[in-house]
């Protein structure tokens, strides 16, 4: 049973419509796309993407046969998402949507989007691209989306703070967590790093790091190992951190967090490439310049890494003009000028081989003490193979989220994946789809 049809819903549903309905109310499909070698008229995007509307601008100014009109709407935790659901389902969604890849496979489920196969020369776009970010977006022998970025998980560390602890930088989580011991030794108040309840994506790339599969399938079912052996060795080390308050617990993005890499009390950034932007606004006032640096995750032994965040664009099932959208993306994620025209919006990774020198190019990374996307780079080549995202990953996000809300009251990390694979198993079945454990 191919991925694309457990995804649509239980398999013992014979019909397309039943299937539809096993994993919610969808729109009604229209027909099937037909391929179009010139298309033109009006599209719309939607993106919350920062410079996304200089984009659209840009290919609007670079021909004359289609038009985009671009809206901005709210991210993930604004409820973009929400919104866009909302609007595909009524039929008056955008054109070309913006999905990151943990969401991605629940907008296929529900029906929303079009498969790109035969929109799209797949010879000069998803051919080209690496196997790992290519399975962000195929699912079966279908294609429901190009990727944008590929955002590979790095570590980034106080340099000074990690000379004064008489420290190199971690190559395993072994030696992660004597270089924390040390640093406490010499800086009581300060921490390698900080543990966010926030980022329950951070967790998923942890876990996928060290090897774990949470989701997967076995003949017609879903398997789901939220709490596999893999994920339960790193909530215990991460747990282990946090009682010998060797990191510290606090919410990524708050003025805590914001206050604590700015004062020297968190001196590591478990993060992506789109980290460095973020890090340097909240440090810059500082003096901190040219002591943060980029490197590899410390591994289990082999080298080994995961992706942290990235988006596709994708075509959706309400749009009335497939063709001309799908053109649109593939100038979004292989085109040169559409990297051009984002500008200076970040240290953005990109999936398309060729584009990330582009935007290296219209970011200052002269900030940081080394060669951060040199380490991107590495990152990258060592990302695990066999990961994918499950049918809904609301339902393992909010779980895991609810339930690291109480790390501050005697809870656990083990005690939160435990609690999300029994949430993410009961929400799937009652989703109707066919679940193992």
């Amino acid at each position: 049973m191919k991925r694309r049809n457990l995804l649509i819903g239980a398999a013992s549903l014979a019909t397309s419509a039943l299937l539809l309905a096993a994993c919610g109310t969808g729109p009604t499909p229209s027909a099937a796309p037909t391929p179009t070698e010139d298309p033109s008229g009006t599209i719309t995007f939607w993106s919350a993407l920062a410079g996304m509307d200089k984009v659209a601008a840009a290919f609007n100014a670079s021909q004359s046969k289609i038009k985009v009109t671009f809206e901005t709407i709210p991210n993930a935790d604004s409820g973009g998402y929400a919104k866009l659901s909302t609007a595909i389902t009524a039929g008056n969604g955008p054109d070309v949507s913006t999905i990151e890849y943990p969401q991605l496979p629940q907008f296929v489920s529900n029906g929303q989007l079009q498969p790109l196969d035969g929109l799209i020369d797949k010879s000069a776009t998803v051919d080209k691209l690496g196997g790992e970010i290519r399975g962000m977006v195929q699912f079966g022998d279908k294609t429901y989306g190009l990727p944008y970025d590929a955002a590979p998980m790095v570590m980034y560390y106080r340099k000074d703070m990690l000379a004064k602890a008489g420290v190199e930088v971690p190559k395993t989580w072994q030696e992660f967590e004597e270089a924390a011991r040390k640093l406490k030794s010499v800086a009581p108040d300060a921490y390698l790093a900080s543990f966010n309840p926030n980022q329950v994506p951070a967790t998923a790339a942890l876990a996928w790091q060290a090897g774990a599969k949470w989701f997967g399938t076995s003949g017609d079912s879903w398997q789901v190992g939220v709490n596999d052996d893999a994920t339960k060795k790193v909530a215990g080390y991460w747990q282990k951190l946090i009682d010998n308050k060797l990191v510290k617990v606090t919410q990524a993005y708050s003025d805590e967090w914001s206050l604590d890499l700015a004062n020297g009390t968190v001196v590591g950034v478990v993060g992506a490439n789109w980290s460095a932007t973020g890090i340097q606004k909240r440090t810059e006032a500082s003096g901190q310049k040219g002591q943060w640096i980029a490197a590899e995750m410390p591994n289990w032994g082999t080298p080994a890494g995961a992706f942290y965040g990235g988006s596709s664009f994708n075509v959706t099932k309400s749009s009335k003009n497939p063709a001309a959208a799908a053109k649109f993306i593939e100038f979004l994620t292989t085109n040169q000028e559409a990297i051009k025209a984002r500008g200076n919006t970040g240290s953005a990774f990109l999936a398309f081989p060729g584009l990330t020198p582009v935007a290296q190019a219209a970011y200052d990374a002269s900030y940081f003490g080394n060669d951060i996307y040199a380490v991107f780079d590495k990152a990258y080549k060592t990302v695990s193979p066999g990961w994918q995202w499950g049918p809904s990953w609301d339902l393992t996000n909010t779980a895991l989220k609810d339930a690291y809300g109480k790390l501050s009251t005697g809870g656990t990390v083990l005690e939160a994946v435990n609690t999300a694979q029994t949430a993410t198993v009961a929400g799937l079945k009652q989703n109707g789809l066919s679940v193992k454990e």
